[in-house]
């Protein structure tokens, strides 16, 4: 074919592909043409050459056929879809198709151990407040599939932010609904796909989701159109990629955010549950992630973004946790055990699509074994044998796992290759024709072995020697000082500097031999790869279930070991109600600093807590530390405190501080006001609700305003359980007005203008802020701080303050009073008062004085005239 159509081929296949780069096969490449060679070029640093054919010119640049996965996985964790067309043969050459389409999410080659979730989106008919929404969520490389209906946009970027996932496909009604699309752009690093819209109908996404799993609508639940049709397109679209693990997704599971607590993508950057929020720190993740594999550690994840309700589960996780805290030993060594466990979710869908290799098999065998081993570690521990980690260890059908796992070990050889045709991969004794095969090989390999000895013994050439290359094959070498003794039957083939190179009949025939064993045993062996490669994608749900049973085992060991090494204890768990905490303290602020703890008490009575005291005297920190109680107490997981209880919640949500967005047209004050207003939308009687000064960025008596009336909402409305730090002093007077509102205040000591901070919470409210005190802690200017002071004093005793430098350039100096009443400073008389009020008491008395009745109607509308402009003035 000449270069126009090969170039002209690549342009059409990529046409029909849809994607943003073509790798089209020609023989042992792939290459990229064009504008695709450039950006690859630029992307991964590969060479573009430039060729001219027909006058025209064209570039291109290549990856040889067995390296071209990890060039495919750098452009597509880059964003881009790629296609992939492979190259087969046929009756008339090569021909060409698109084999698979590789995009962010249906890329299974990936390097990251988190999970890699593609999405679908399908929004309702309902274009309200109140439109429901589809969501469905599959991870390829694991098999997960979950799916959801939610009520209105908020859940759904809660959702989305929740999962992360890589790649989101919109339904049709969703494209067109750019306010979410936006939304959904600032919270989630994503890319979002627009698949068929045929897809995404309800009869055609009904019948996928039937041919996928079979009759599932009554065992799951899934009885709302929209999560149909979102799952129906999810799968459709893994479908037509071509990637070829649909049979890894073997279960839908079907969960309500009602299952969970409610953690919106606000409240998960504030608690900084899995990533900081400036970049340096420690998440709470990072913390108390103490797991040994990667199944383990995207289950911690997994834990602590979507913490669970069912009280039942999470005594049964606090059961775990609590066995492996109290055996110390066994725990140390079933983490030891489960180092060397591979990720088998991720094993099972490489199987499935075919991409698995002779060493991931390998991992799986290995991975298959430990599971006995733990079990049986498990079973001679009193303690553990009769804690729930007999069932977590005991749900994957232990006989298939030894079959399996035998059969491996069976056919797997202990070193297999990196690829898998050129032989030893399979061991000896597994296969009668294998075995004849490899014992002639070898018998014709041993030939040529010591060819060289018998031809220099015959001949007496002393330095002889057979080798091989891929130029020459089998070839005999005689050094020229020998070459006289070269018998005539040796055929001289090359002439080296300091030798001859020579081959015989018998040597070429013997070659020929080895060559056609060597190409029959890849072959043979590749054969029977692919048949165990077969077996082991047909038990993918065994491998799923094994890889999930010690993924857990992980996550509760890391639990356990972290709440050893910091004193962590079992919190007792109720039902909706009062949350007490003695001697809590922050997860992650103690494994940084000595700790000062703190109780909580949060009762029927007290449900609603003002929270003052000076600024950086610890209030967002003992906010935040209750939150991420309450948050690990439903994982399952022990707390940083002396003894608590814990009554379950619905819902966490947070506003602490926000980052300014004006670049996107959203202030601070509006972010501000944005979440609060979705905590006043979403939170229940049965929320956690954290608040850290809310109407701060607004003028005074505004933001004193919208406090108040938040209090008094969620107090009177949504009687959720609240903390709300504040340095609206006015607030705490709610406390003798509300029942439910009490006040505490971080402690301060001060002593003849020494402060020292406390750490420590109190009852009542906070006498002041001690702005001026953390002003000076900030190495602000001297003069400012001193200057803060005095003013702050004559405010306090309601007496003038002078204004210096009044008139610029004079270096004057004029008195003002603060009138509460208007919330102004304005100027005061000679004497120290308000001259405003002076001037208005005199008006006031001439009025008094004045008798109208003596006054003509002209004379009493001057006298009113000079009245206003007194008064103006």
């Amino acid at each position: 074919m000449t270069a126009e159509g090969i170039v002209g081929e690549y342009l059409a296949l990529k046409r029909d592909s849809d994607a943003d780069l073509l790798a089209m096969q020609m023989g042992d490449f792939y290459e990229f043409f064009h504008d695709d060679a450039k950006t690859v070029g630029q992307e991964l640093d590969l060479k573009v050459s430039e060729r001219s054919s027909g006058g025209e010119t064209y570039q291109m640049a290549g990856v040889p056929v067995d390296d071209l996965t990890p060039y495919v996985r750098a452009l597509v964790e880059r964003g881009y879809r790629v296609a992939v067309a492979d190259q087969h043969e046929t009756e008339n050459g090569h021909a060409r198709s698109i084999t698979r389409v590789v995009t962010p999410g249906t890329l299974l080659e990936t390097t990251t151990e988190d999970a890699q979730y593609l999405a679908a989106v399908v929004e309702g008919a309902d274009q309200t407040e109140d439109t429901e929404y589809g969501l469905a969520f599959v991870d390829i490389t694991t098999g997960q599939f979950h799916v959801t209906t939610v009520t209105g946009e908020d859940a759904v970027l809660t959702e989305l932010y929740r999962f992360t996932p890589t790649e989101v496909l919109p339904g049709p009604d969703t494209r067109s609904n750019d306010r979410l699309l936006e939304r959904l752009a600032e919270r989630v690093e994503t890319n979002t796909t627009l698949h068929t819209t045929e897809a995404f109908a309800p009869g055609r996404a009904r019948h996928t989701v039937r041919e996928q799993f079979g009759a599932v609508k009554e065992s799951v639940g899934l009885e709302r159109e929209t999560a149909i049709r979102a799952a129906g397109a999810v799968l459709s679209y893994i479908d037509e990629t071509g990637i070829s693990v649909l049979a890894a997704v073997t279960r839908l599971h079907r969960y309500h955010p009602d299952d969970h607590v409610e953690l919106d993508a606000t409240t998960q950057r504030n608690l900084e549950l899995v990533e900081t929020m400036t970049g340096g720190g420690r998440s709470l993740f990072e913390t108390i992630d103490h797991t040994v594999t990667s199944a383990g550690r995207r289950l911690l994840k997994e834990w602590l973004t979507r913490p669970r309700r069912s009280q039942s589960e999470l005594e049964r996780r606090q059961a775990c946790v609590q066995a492996l805290c109290e055996s110390a030993m066994v725990r140390e060594e079933l983490r030891e055990l489960l180092d060397d466990a591979s990720d088998l979710e991720r094993a099972a869908s490489r199987s499935v699509s075919g991409s698995a290799d002779a060493h991931t098999l390998l991992r799986v065998r290995e991975t298959l074994a430990l599971l006995p081993k733990v079990a049986d570690r498990i079973e001679r521990s009193d303690r553990l044998a009769g804690s729930p980690l007999s069932e977590i260890v005991g749900r994957p059908d232990h006989t298939a796992v030894v079959e399996l796992q035998t059969a491996l070990s069976d056919a797997l050889a202990d070193d297999p290759p990196q690829t898998l045709t050129q032989g030893e991969l399979i061991r000896r004794g597994y296969d009668d024709e294998l075995d004849a095969l490899i014992k002639e090989y070898e018998s014709a390999v041993e030939w040529i072995d010591t060819l060289a000895e018998r031809e220099s013994r015959r001949h007496d050439i002393g330095r002889l020697s057979v080798d091989r290359n891929k130029t020459d094959g089998y070839y005999i070498q005689v050094p020229k000082s020998e070459t006289d003794a070269v018998p005539d039957e040796y055929e001289g083939i090359k002439t080296l500097k300091n030798s001859q190179r020579y081959v015989t009949d018998e040597l070429r025939e013997r070659e020929r031999d080895v060559l056609r064993l060597e190409e029959r045993r890849g072959e043979l062996e590749y054969e029977l790869f692919e048949e165990l490669r077969t077996r082991v994608a047909e038990h993918a749900s065994l491998l799923q279930d094994v890889g999930r049973s010690l993924a857990e085992l992980d996550v509760v060991a890391s639990l356990a070991r972290h709440a050893v090494r910091h004193d962590w204890t079992r919190p007792m768990l109720t039902g909706p109600g009062p949350i007490d905490i003695q001697a809590g303290r922050h997860p992650v602020v103690e494994t940084q600093t000595e700790f000062v703890p703190n109780d909580l008490s949060m009762t029927e009575d007290w449900r609603f807590l003002v929270v003052t005291g000076p600024n950086m005297s610890g209030k967002s920190t003992y906010m935040r530390q209750t939150a991420l109680i309450v948050l690990l107490a439903q994982i399952g997981s022990f707390i940083p405190a002396r003894e608590a209880t814990i009554g379950l919640v619905d819902g966490i949500y947070t506003r602490v501080g926000a980052i300014d967005e004006l670049a996107q047209g959203r202030s601070t004050f509006m972010i501000e006001m944005q979440e609060l207003s979705n905590i006043l939308h979403s939170a229940t009687e049965e929320s956690l609700v954290i608040l850290d000064e809310v109407g701060r960025g607004t003028a005074t008596y505004d933001g004193i305003s919208i406090a108040w009336a938040t209090t008094e909402y969620l107090h009177n409305r949504i009687n959720a359980k609240t903390l709300f730090a504040t340095h609206y002093h006015e607030l705490t007077d709610l406390a003798d007005r509300l029942p439910g509102v009490h006040n505490v205040h971080m402690a301060a000591e001060d002593r003849g203008g020494d402060v020292t901070f406390l750490w420590t919470i109190e009852d009542g409210p906070a006498d002041r802020s001690y702005g001026i005190h953390v002003a000076e802690l900030a190495s602000v200017p001297s003069p400012v701080v001193d200057r803060s002071r005095t003013v702050l004093k004559r405010l306090r005793e309601d007496k003038a303050i002078d204004v210096r430098g009044a008139k610029s350039g004079t270096g004057d100096t004029q008195q003002v009073v603060f009138d509460l009443g208007s919330g102004q400073f304005k100027r005061a008389s000679a004497d120290g008062g308000d001259e405003t009020d002076d001037e208005r008491e005199a008006v006031i008395e001439e009025l008094s004085d004045i008798d109208v009745n003596e006054q003509s109607p002209v004379e009493l509308l001057s006298t009113v005239q000079r009245w206003q402009e007194r008064l103006e003035e």
